[in-house]
């Protein structure tokens, strides 16, 4: 199987974080829902945390990507897991504030931040802003001086990295939306005019960021960019004098979606980074700024399952087989957007032969509402089946919308075989709530 909590019976049923995905879950809490493992985030924490310790000295850690998925449990989650947290809006500030998230430890990211968000920012307490550009920097600076306070930040950076991977998620090119690029120059200017304003004293300038993609499977994107990121930090002390306490080298790793995607070891890779960074500050005469890596992805995907019920098949001889589930692109538009590939299973079949090709859609008036084409199951496959899409902890119900004012499914929460919901179903009275 894809991952390590997802097992199979002789009979057939499949079950995830040791429950059974079958009609009872659906029968307790609906459908379709999200199911996620807790245990298995737990574990990816654990596997970050003290894989970084090792690799990069003991003020390196983790920050959770909270665009990959982002509710209140989460963040007490994490929190408890002694993790920092990675935001990019104020709707994120305020749910890890509303769980109680140590503020200190959460960074704000993004490429356009209004004046609303950055006071909200600042009132909340957020430990560190990552600053994207120079019109952002004079915002912040004005905001923090009103606000009488200090904000420590990180300056986004573009090395100029190809990270191999889709062109949606690839984010470290030159002419990216997000950062100021070193090829350019524009990088180096960034800096004179941050340590300008480190200067005046409302903000202080704590280090460098850069994320140049996501999907990626080995520690290769991660040390062309810290080789990348040291040149530039060992060019900005010759020019200014300036050494960066911290070195954020964004997230990116990814995960197994289908069987051809690799398997790899996330701890060995992060010790990889590890021994190449030391060697590169060796090599240069640097000292190691503390390291923060940024999952997302890899905490949470594979510790999310959707289940559906079939609603319709229909057989067009000669042409496409379909099957239509109770969900779709509402719940996931991965597809929608990047062609996605995932697997799907028929949980409480999982030893009958799949003779058949169907597409997978969706319930939604919407040629493409496709959850997957292509996908082999049993030809009796009816009305009232359930099929189980795996693998969509991440960008799942982050990304779920009210298309055809559909509403969004409930987040059932497993750990140590005990279900719990995390987030509710919403209702149809949710869906009109705030009309006028």
């Amino acid at each position: 199987m894809l991952c390590k909590n997802l097992t199979v019976s002789p009979e057939g049923q499949l079950s995830f974080a040791g429950v059974k995905v079958d009609k009872a879950l659906l029968a307790a809490f609906g459908s379709p829902l999200y199911l996620m493992d807790e245990g298995r985030i737990r574990e990816k924490c654990a596997v970050y945390r003290e894989a970084m310790k090792e690799a990069f000295g003991k003020d390196s850690f983790p920050i959770y990507a909270s665009k990959a998925c982002c509710f209140k449990e989460m963040y007490r989650i994490i929190g408890s897991e002694g993790l920092g947290a990675d935001v990019v809006s104020a709707g994120e500030i305020a749910t890890a504030r509303a769980a109680g998230f140590d503020m200190e430890k959460v960074f704000y990211h993004g490429n356009s931040k209004s004046d609303e968000e950055l006071r909200f920012a600042l009132e909340a307490g957020v430990g560190c802003i990552v600053v994207d550009g120079r019109e952002e920097l004079a915002a912040l600076e004005r905001l923090a001086r009103e606000a009488n306070k200090k904000q420590k930040i990180l300056l986004r950076i573009t090395p100029g990295i190809d990270p191999h991977t889709f062109a949606e998620v690839a984010t470290g090119q030159v002419d990216s939306k997000f950062g100021e690029a070193v090829e350019t120059g524009q990088a180096a200017r960034f800096v004179e005019a941050a340590l300008e304003a480190t200067k005046r004293g409302a903000v202080e300038l704590v280090g460098f960021h850069c994320h140049v993609g996501s999907q990626v499977h080995d520690a290769d994107v991660f040390i062309r960019s810290a080789e990348k990121m040291l040149t530039f930090i060992a060019d900005m002390k010759e020019a200014w004098g300036y050494e960066p306490a911290i070195l954020d080298l964004g997230g990116g790793y990814g995960v197994r979606y289908t069987e051809a995607d690799p398997d790899f070891d996330l701890a060995q890779s992060i010790r990889e980074i590890g021994r190449s960074l030391k060697a590169l500050c060796r090599e240069k005469g640097q000292t190691l700024p503390a390291v923060i890596l940024e999952p997302g992805r890899s905490l949470v995907a594979d510790a999310g399952l959707t289940l559906y019920t079939v609603n319709c098949t229909k057989r067009i001889p000669g042409y496409k087989n379909y099957v239509a589930v109770d969900g779709g692109m509402g719940d996931n538009p991965r597809f929608a957007l990047y062609e996605s590939p995932y697997t799907l299973v028929m949980p409480e079949r999982m030893n009958e032969p799949c003779t058949t090709v169907y597409d997978v859609v969706g319930k939604f008036c919407e040629s493409g509402d496709v959850i997957q084409p292509g996908v082999s199951l049993p030809d009796t496959i009816r009305r009232g089946d359930l099929i189980a899409t795996l693998t969509t902890g991440a960008y799942n119900y982050s990304m779920a919308s009210h298309y055809n004012r559909v509403p969004k499914l409930p987040v059932i929460l497993i750990r140590d075989g005990a279900c719990r919901v995390a987030v509710k179903r919403e209702t149809l009275a949710d869906l009109y709530a705030f009309d006028v």
